[in-house]
């Protein structure tokens, strides 16, 4: 049998998710930076009323 198919099928499935576990590390990584602690979207919208 040909299992081409299968195999290409599988390369882009490991290849998806590699890609998507990148992508959360980084976004993760994103949202704990030091800069922004203590800061909250509410604050910019209290600026923005005052």
């Amino acid at each position: 049998m040909n299992y081409t198919i299968y195999i290409l099928l599988a390369v882009f499935g490991l290849v998806f998710f590699v890609t998507l576990i990148k992508n959360r590390k980084n976004a993760k990584r994103r949202k704990s930076r030091k800069f922004m602690d203590g800061y909250t979207g509410s604050d910019k919208k209290r600026q923005d009323n005052e």
